[in-house]
């Protein structure tokens, strides 16, 4: 069960403690100033919320993948104001964690104390190691700027403080009701403190400076720049709003050649690409949602691994996580949760667990009518700001597994969203269709072209899952009738 949230980035959820005060070095500046926490406590952070992302958005399963990301960012770490003779000790020994994220949206983010994160669906958006090295020192520069601190000292959301550090920002996804996390693990509102844009320009800075100084062609960064602006122009839309923070793709698209221009004027020569080895890397790589952890058609969905489907109520849009499927109502007034509970055995303790909650006002409960092997109960639950929701609960076996659906919405509007609420976890049965069964995810293959000509010339004439060839063309950092050269690189998504 993967995330599905189309043309969007990101979202991390982080639980800080209280915040308060701390004075420390900054390693970038050198100088004293406030913190929202000490270098200790980040890293504590780091540590503590490493897992829980690992956990709730997978990682990408590929042994040469990792080493390679790891020596990347290890070398251009070397180059950075953490691991500089003149920074204080507790800096230079922290060690970096670098991880590639089993997810297809285009994003890299950095968590406080020195974890970094790339997601595939970056990876195959960059066409030599150049460009992600200076995404990679983007990203050791929110680290090493404490940017997360110095957020959090000016800001706190109650018990939740929540950082993202992404090249381009954040998300929010508008979950209702308030935060659950008081009322059951599996519903948490998804909030964000961004970046401001003085943070992303100077992590941009960074960026730029920590590749120049390891001889990488960092002007090479402005070209991932390009893609994010075509990608935000064909969805006829500009940056959302809630990424208003951040500087626009298009004017990073420009400072970052200016940045490298300086670094080799002070006398860095910036030579390197490494573009065989980078599209060696990335071949093979999964492009875009892996159908066999889940995808919508037509108005259900299916599970090709786990072989069950259910159908998705008219109006309603879905977001698939490593550990949940989420289903919003129309405009987000109602919410149904579906997640396997390996810690029941059976329907009624699945149900019975969240009935538990001290924050629970049991209705009533039962098994489910034409049903042995399904559990049903319904409930209210009073939300810190005095919003009272009720809740669908219901629980069921198939296979060997509980699969549990939480649904909720305010209890005003419950009698309205009682029938989806009832005819989602209904829905679910066995999948029996062989075709969808089969389903294979797409692959990034890589070529050299073998003769000259447009662009749109090296298209096939059918492409999968509903891929555009504009989407190929922004993969490939080219437009759809530029020349392409013999020799020059192409990657194209294919399917078995």
């Amino acid at each position: 069960m993967k995330r599905t949230i189309q043309h969007s980035l990101f979202a991390l959820l982080i639980v800080f403690s209280t915040t308060a005060c701390v004075i420390q070095k900054n390693p970038v500046s050198g100088s004293n100033r406030a913190f929202g926490y000490s270098w200790n406590q980040e890293k504590e952070i780091g540590r503590e919320a490493d897992s829980e992302i690992s956990a709730q958005y997978g990682l990408y399963e590929n042994e040469e993948v990792e080493e390679y990301v790891i020596a990347v960012g290890e070398k251009v770490l070397a180059e950075s104001h953490m691991r500089r003779p003149d920074t204080e000790s507790q800096f230079r020994e922290t060690e970096f964690f670098f991880r590639v994220l089993d997810s297809p949206v285009i994003n890299a983010f950095a968590l406080p104390g020195g974890y970094v994160y790339m997601t595939r669906g970056l990876m195959v958006h960059l066409n030599n190691e150049a460009q992600f090295a200076v995404v990679m020192g983007h990203e050791i520069g929110h680290v090493a700027a404490r940017h997360a601190s110095q957020r959090a000292l000016r800001q706190t959301i109650g018990q939740l403080a929540v950082v993202g550090g992404a090249v381009l920002g954040q998300e929010v996804l508008g979950l209702p009701g308030g935060t659950l996390l008081n009322l059951s693990s599996q519903a948490a509102q998804l909030l964000f403190l961004s970046y401001s844009r003085d943070a992303e320009r100077e992590s941009d800075g960074l960026g730029v400076e920590y590749s120049a100084m390891n001889g990488y062609v960092s002007a090479e960064g402005a070209a991932f720049f390009t893609s994010l602006k075509r990608i935000s122009n064909q969805n006829q839309q500009s940056i959302p709003s809630f990424l208003s923070s951040h500087p626009d793709p298009g004017e990073r698209e420009a400072t970052i050649p200016e940045l490298a221009r300086v670094w080799q004027e002070r006398g860095y020569e910036q030579t390197i690409l490494n573009e065989d080895q980078y599209m060696s890397v990335i071949n093979g790589m999964m492009y875009g949602e892996n159908p066999r952890e889940g995808f919508e058609r037509e108005g259900v969905f299916y599970h090709p691994d786990l072989e069950f489907q259910f159908n998705i109520p008219s109006g309603w849009s879905l977001v698939n996580q490593p550990s949940q499927v989420v289903l919003l109502g129309p405009g987000e007034e109602a919410v149904s949760i579906m997640r396997i509970d390996s810690e029941s055995s059976s329907p009624q303790q699945s149900v019975q667990r969240v009935l538990d909650s001290e924050e629970i006002e049991v209705n009533e409960q039962g098994p489910v009518t034409g049903s042995s092997a399904s559990y049903a109960a319904t409930a209210t639950a009073s939300l810190e700001d005095g919003t009272t929701v009720k809740l669908y609960i219901r629980a069921l076996t198939f296979g060997e597994r509980v699969y549990l659906f939480l649904s909720y919405t305010e209890q005003s509007r419950f009698d309205n969203y009682m029938e989806p609420f009832r005819q989602i976890p209904s829905s679910f049965e066995r999948l029996t269709d062989p075709q969808i069964l089969a389903t294979q995810p797409v692959r990034i293959r890589v070529f050299r072209a073998q003769r000259s000509g447009p662009f749109s010339t090296f298209l096939p004439e059918n492409l999968p899952m509903e891929i555009q060839p504009i989407d190929i063309a922004i993969l490939n950092q080219v437009e759809i009738d530029e020349m392409i050269q013999e020799g020059e690189w192409i990657k194209m998504p294919v399917q078995d």
